[in-house]
């Protein structure tokens, strides 16, 4: 059974390994409905606890394979996002590869952050989930790395909108346990923490161990504020997981890694080796370190990799490495680093 640590003050309790489901929205290559399934089911019967998902990810693909596979089960915490309407067109060609889906779901993206854009996502997703129920609800993609110049607007609909308005009514209900944001970026959050009591920031990529600027002023504010983490992109995009030993192209933030990414990750890997740790654990389990952090959440997309990642999280890793890690300049004097001793 996973450990579980608990999401702020909303009472729920979710387990160090999270489910990411953007990978059931056929994330650059399309699954099948059996392996989608098998995923599901073998990482609840491994006692995963926390799944999480999104409109965006197949343009609602995601959501109905995992609402079909989590119908009826108890004791899970679901997450989705909201900020995108997905609304019906004809026009859209589905045979291939759409802002990274290979999905067949004939929707586009519409972004709508306000207090009815906020209720109307929250509700489509509740019908395409087929559940009665999603505890976190998350504002996605909220930033300027996401919308630009637009991100000007789209804040504006969150606060004086009413977005974060009808955030607060649906907890303030009972409808959902939580919110927060799903972003990958920290200056964002920073700005929400001030804006309104949000309970829990899904951060993908920003704090890796490749990486741990949000060591500097978010991850601080959550423990100031007792708002919860759980951390996406525990892999940088991939280059964390597969390591630098193959011909590549190895991949970083969606894109091919720059070359000082590439000798980073390379300088990390040989002290790993050095103590026969694999990358992929270290990855894996640098995060849960922190106290903020209350999940990982990897993308999973079928029975192998939820199982391989069950075997990474309970790698035994022994402290040297993490001394070693810190003393060639490659952790960040701050990050907290695991003890081989912490149970299991």
């Amino acid at each position: 059974m996973l450990d579980k640590r608990t999401i702020g003050q909303t009472g729920l309790a979710v387990t160090e390994i999270g489910f990411g489901a953007g990978t059931l929205g056929n994330l650059y290559r399309p699954i099948g409905e059996a392996c989608a399934r098998a995923a599901v089911d073998v990482a609840v019967e491994a006692g995963i606890g926390l799944f999480d998902t999104a409109p965006f990810y197949g343009y609602g693909l995601s959501e109905r394979r995992l609402g079909d596979a989590l119908r009826g089960r108890s004791e899970l915490v679901v997450s989705s996002k909201v900020g995108r309407l997905l609304v019906p067109d004809a026009t859209q060609d589905t045979s291939g590869i759409r802002d990274g889906f290979a999905t067949p779901m004939p929707f586009r993206v519409v972004y709508d952050y306000s207090y009815d854009g906020v209720m109307r996502s929250y509700e489509a997703s509740l019908q395409r989930l087929g559940l009665a129920r999603i505890d976190l609800l998350l504002v996605h993609d909220i930033g300027r790395a996401t919308h630009g110049d637009a991100q000007t607007e789209y804040w504006a609909q969150l606060t004086a909108g009413g977005g974060f308005r009808a955030l607060e009514a649906l907890r303030e209900s009972g409808a959902i346990g939580g919110f927060g944001l799903g972003v990958n970026e920290t200056a964002i959050c920073l700005a929400a923490m001030d804006e309104v009591g949000i309970d829990v920031v899904l951060l993908a990529g920003r704090y890796t161990l490749l990486e741990q600027g949000a060591l500097e002023t978010f991850l601080p504010a959550c423990v100031a504020n007792d708002i919860a983490v759980l951390i996406g992109g525990p892999y940088n995009s991939g280059i964390l997981a597969t390591g630098t030993k193959g011909a590549g192209p190895f991949h970083y933030e969606y894109a091919v890694a720059p070359a000082p990414i590439v000798e980073r990750v390379r300088r990390i890997e040989q002290i790993a080796d050095a103590h026969g740790v694999p990358l992929a654990a270290a990855a894996l389990q640098f995060p849960l370190a922190h106290p903020a952090v209350a999940s990982v959440v990897p993308g999973l997309a079928d029975r192998d990799q939820v199982e391989h990642t069950l075997q990474l999280y309970l790698t035994v890793i022994p402290d040297g490495f993490w001394h070693d890690l810190r003393g060639a300049g490659l952790l960040h004097e701050d990050a907290p680093i695991p003890t081989a001793g912490q149970a299991r």
